[in-house]
């Protein structure tokens, strides 16, 4: 069977087209500001435990705590939001985020043992709530099926981005100007603020899915092959941002321009920026997963000849071109979500990507960190290489793990005839609903017809299994 879409493509997706979606800056707005603090979280702490040890490597070991605890609980979060709520999670997650991070700041300034500091930097990091996957389930939610999906992608890339800028000069300016603790205090304060905000915001949460009554089992997001290799994907460019940090602080060093580290990784963030900005306002032509591949090429590519940068000329040169590879990555990779995993997943999915970047970052800035010592700033570039270069091989081993599956529903092969009625039945009216939605028009089969006419819009796959024909 074939179907008619219908399409309106008088205006170009575009971020002016994005925000006057209805309700949009209802959740953009207090989204922000409940992200700007995580921005801040990671140079705090170095600063201050810095300020209070007199080494950068048991600051390094606190900070590299915090972001693992914080990947490893970030999917564990998402799998409740989708279960009970966005406001559900977010409230009580943000009061204990704000007491870890105040206790962690007290035991600091008291003179604590790093291995004290360290414990106390895991529910600090595991209660770092998970603002942006939130903004991007209630984009995925508002938008599904819109061509504005990718432009949605986009300008949270480059939200991200733009957090990642301002956060960690404001925690810097702070915690120098003011006093150690104060970049801590501050983040603690306002992502308690942002965070309520936020939750405030109930109308655009996506739908809950709780178990149903049935005893339906609900999947997880991890049981979705393509989610699997984006996972891998993004770990990669969570090692680019962690030796990048690394590596141009060791460099600056080097050169005796300490200065020059913020100016490098601008360069770095802002050529992320502005491919984050370009991705939004085209009208791509190629599928998601070329995009992906393509952009993962250039970044492995890019990410290989940083070593060779003796130069800080070059060196910004080349920052510039890996951020600007990065968000064609980044942005197709978190779209990709919305064809690869199911709406009741979608939170869990986007945790999990988010939680991956943290790790990978997390594990370069140690071993980046280890490579720099013994040998200086040329071996931590090589963190990012080696990690770039393994996840593309994963890319392109996995890559028919990527392509969208059609929905599928299982029925039992020897099922009544009144069964199989109710199953067209219920086959019908989910392409009633799209229909309504996106302006899909599409015949829907009679639940009277026979089964050779049902065949006709199925494939058999394994015993009992019945999945539809995609249809492009």
């Amino acid at each position: 069977m074939t179907s008619a879409v219908t399409t309106d493509t008088s205006a170009r997706p575009g971020y002016g087209q994005l925000l006057r979606t209805p309700g949009a800056l209802g959740f953009v707005l207090p989204g922000f500001a409940a992200r700007l603090p995580f921005g801040m979280l990671t140079i705090s702490i170095l600063l201050l435990v810095q300020h209070t040890t007199g080494s950068y490597g048991s600051a390094g070991i606190v900070a590299a705590v915090t972001g693992i605890s914080m990947a490893l609980s970030a999917p564990l979060m998402g799998i409740f939001t989708d279960r009970f709520g966005q406001s559900a999670v977010l409230v009580p997650v943000v009061l204990a985020h704000s007491a870890a991070v105040s206790g962690l700041a007290a035991l600091a300034l008291a003179g604590a043992p790093v291995w004290a500091l360290a414990l106390a930097a895991v529910p600090t990091g595991a209660s770092v709530p998970q603002v942006g996957p939130m903004v991007r389930a209630r984009w995925a939610a508002r938008l599904e099926g819109s061509p504005l999906l990718p432009t949605a992608a986009a300008f949270e890339s480059v939200t991200d981005e733009f957090t990642f800028v301002v956060g960690p000069v404001l925690a810097t300016a702070l915690c120098t100007g003011v006093h150690p603790a104060a970049g801590l205090v501050t983040e603690a304060t306002l992502t308690l603020i942002g965070g309520l905000l936020f939750a405030a915001r109930r109308a655009s949460q996506p739908t809950t899915h709780a178990p149903s009554a049935t005893g339906e089992k609900r999947a997880f997001a991890l049981s979705y092959p393509g989610l699997r290799v984006l996972i891998f994907a993004f770990l990669g460019i969570g090692a680019v941002f962690g030796g990048m940090q690394v590596s141009l602080a060791a460099f600056s060093n080097e050169i005796g321009n300490p200065g020059a580290n913020g100016l490098l990784y601008g360069v770095f963030a802002a050529g992320n920026m502005i491919a984050g900005i370009a991705m939004g306002a085209v009208a791509w032509k190629i599928g998601p997963r070329r995009r992906l591949i393509l952009g993962y090429i250039g970044l492995t590519a890019a990410a290989s000849v940083l070593w060779a940068a003796h130069s800080m000329i070059l060196l910004g040169a080349l920052g510039l071109v890996v951020g600007l590879f990065i968000a064609p990555a980044l942005i197709t990779g978190y779209t990709m979500v919305e064809q690869l995993v199911p709406a009741n997943a979608r939170t869990e999915a986007f945790t999990w990507l988010t939680g991956s970047i943290a790790f990978g970052q997390a594990i370069a800035v140690i071993l980046a960190g280890r490579l720099t010592d013994a040998h200086g700033s040329s071996y931590g570039f090589l963190v990012p290489m080696a990690a770039t270069a393994l996840a593309l091989a994963t890319l392109l081993a996995l890559r028919a793990k990527l392509a969208p599956k059609a929905p599928s529903r299982i029925v039992n092969a020897s099922a009544s005839a009144s069964g199989t009625e109710s199953t067209a039945r219920a086959e019908a009216a989910p392409r009633t609903e799209v229909a309504s939605r996106t302006g899909v028009t599409a015949s829907a089969t009679p639940s009277s017809s026979p089964a050779p006419t049902s065949r006709n819009r199925v494939n058999e796959r394994g015993m009992g299994h019945r999945v539809p024909v995609t249809v492009d």
